[in-house]
């Protein structure tokens, strides 16, 4: 019977992004509605502000990180394109370098020339990206699927405050959104460090500190403005 493991690796990509964006959603939307709200503006305004970080928010996020991963996807490319011609100029160096990996990784000489050889005769090139080089296909960056993520999840978590704020209406408007947010924050925390094997408690304190440091400095602002009249 075939042994089935469940390894985490394949969601990198995506799950960070989406992480990302999900948690900065939340924070800088409940911040920004937080602080304007301490400030007692009418709730107008705090609404605009909310829909305005929002928007701006996901696109920027969006746009961040296409760019960066757009810069690790040329970088494989540019890799991929170097080995194909190496291995088509120079293929007998090209196999020694893959039995010399195999090597360093214990394996004896002739059964690393042996099984450099076998998986050469199968597929060269995905063996010295994987072996040498470290590129895997279920790791390959993948620009568009990081901004889409990034944009989709940033839009999740800013939605939450922004539904308080509009339909809250028993006062004391900053707490509420403040206490949801954390709850909210502790929840994703904990989902997300679930998803990536990591201890539930750590992820959940590690957004809950800096969200409520977030939220606090935002609100302290407001409410100096408010008083001052700014």
């Amino acid at each position: 019977m075939r042994h089935a493991e469940r390894h985490r690796s394949h969601r990198i990509g995506w799950l960070r992004a989406a992480v990302l964006g999900a948690n900065d959603g939340l924070i800088s939307t409940s911040s920004l509605i937080v602080g304007v709200a301490a400030a007692d503006a009418p709730i107008r305004s705090v609404l605009l502000a909310g829909l305005a970080g929002l928007v701006a928010g996901a696109l920027s996020m969006a746009a961040g990180e296409y760019v960066s991963v757009s810069s690790q996807s040329d970088t494989e490319r540019a890799d991929t394109e170097k080995e194909r011609k190496e291995l088509k100029s120079q293929p007998a160096a090209e196999l020694q370098e893959l039995a010399g990996i195999y090597e360093q990784r214990g394996l004896s000489p002739s059964l690393a020339l042996e099984v450099a050889r076998e998986l050469t005769a199968l597929d060269p090139l995905s063996a010295h990206l994987r072996d040498e080089l470290g590129i895997f296909e279920s790791t390959r960056a993948r620009p568009l699927l990081a901004a889409l993520a990034s944009a989709g999840s940033f839009c999740v978590g800013a939605a939450a405050p922004m539904a308080v704020a509009a339909f809250w209406a028993a006062g004391n408007l900053p707490l509420v959104i403040a206490a949801t947010s954390l709850v909210l924050l502790a929840v994703l925390g904990g989902i997300s460090a679930r998803m990536g094997g990591a201890a539930i408690a750590r992820g959940a304190l590690r957004v809950l500190a800096w969200g409520a440091l977030a939220m606090a400095m935002t609100a302290g602002i407001g409410k100096l403005f408010g008083t001052v009249g700014i």
